[in-house]
């Protein structure tokens, strides 16, 4: 059975290096993810998603268990995501480039095609194109409290915590997100 992340930190934190690896391998794409939907910049992604466990290995000892660990460690994601964008790094805008890659090679917008006709496959490519499009309108608290529960499937009480907020603006900032997404997606005025 595999252990638990509260575990690992706790090995982490006793300064066992192999925890700490297994926590990278868990968390490696989803931290850089969360970092990815508040800058829109995959190399500042990768550096706040490396500093994340830069103060994971050195703040293990402070993780107290009040939350999962999961909450714990994205709380650290977004908050050296915000203090990145704070710091001016984050002009680079990926779609601004026109770039449409999470960084790692891989098309962040990828998906399979269920069918091989051309005119289906162009409808879903403008459709996905769109719903790029409207995400990036949304305000970087938006769009982390829609990935979070949509990626990773958490409840708005975790996601609260890890935006530093209570469930009420959660639940705020993941209805907003739906509503302008509708909106845009339908192309209805605000």
């Amino acid at each position: 059975m595999e252990p638990s992340d509260e575990a690992l930190c706790a090995r982490v934190a006793a300064g066992e290096d192999a925890a700490f690896e297994q926590l990278v391998g868990r968390y490696q794409r989803r931290a850089y993810r969360l970092a990815w939907s508040i800058l829109r910049d995959a190399e500042g992604a990768r550096d706040v998603s490396q500093e994340a466990f830069i103060r994971l290995f050195q703040t293990a000892g402070g993780f107290a268990g009040r939350a999962r660990f999961s909450t714990w460690f994205y709380r650290i994601v977004v908050n050296l995501s915000v203090d990145h964008r704070r710091k001016g790094r984050w002009w680079r805008q990926v779609f601004a480039r026109g770039e449409r890659s999470d960084g790692d090679g891989n098309a962040l917008d990828e998906h399979p095609a269920p069918t091989v006709d051309p005119g289906d496959a162009l409808e879903r490519e403008r459709a996905l194109a769109d719903v790029w499009a409207a995400a990036e309108a949304l305000s970087p608290q938006q769009r982390a409290a829609l990935l979070l529960q949509v990626q990773d499937d958490l409840p708005t009480k975790d996601i609260a915590a890890v935006l530093g907020c209570s469930e009420a603006t959660a639940r705020v900032h993941l209805h907003r997100a739906l509503s302008a997404l509708r909106r845009t997606l339908r192309k209805e005025p605000r």
